[in-house]
């Protein structure tokens, strides 16, 4: 799971130009994402990208368009389904 935040000012801006959409729609074709969410935390406009990634070197490739374009903080966090659960419980 990737969490998103854009700081005002720069949201403000990437709104005004009409960029903030390009920038979030081309993560979340670029993630091919299960499911995307919007939101706000601490002021801030906020997503939260859910993809399946097996190689962690994409992420670079995920994460930097979102540096540039929206100044972007962004935490990556390994995220499971209900069936990932259960299978990792199911172990010994």
């Amino acid at each position: 799971m990737m969490r998103f935040t854009i700081p005002v000012e720069r949201g403000n801006q990437a709104f005004a130009d009409h960029t903030i959409g390009e920038a979030i729609e081309a993560l979340v074709k670029a993630t091919n994402a299960e499911a995307a969410y919007f939101a706000t935390i601490n002021g801030k406009r906020a997503g939260f990208i859910f993809f399946e990634e097996t190689d962690q070197a994409q992420m670079a490739k995920l994460n930097e368009p979102m540096f540039a374009a929206l100044n972007a903080s962004i935490d990556t966090t390994p995220a499971l389904t209900l069936e990932d659960l259960k299978r990792g419980l199911a172990q010994d």
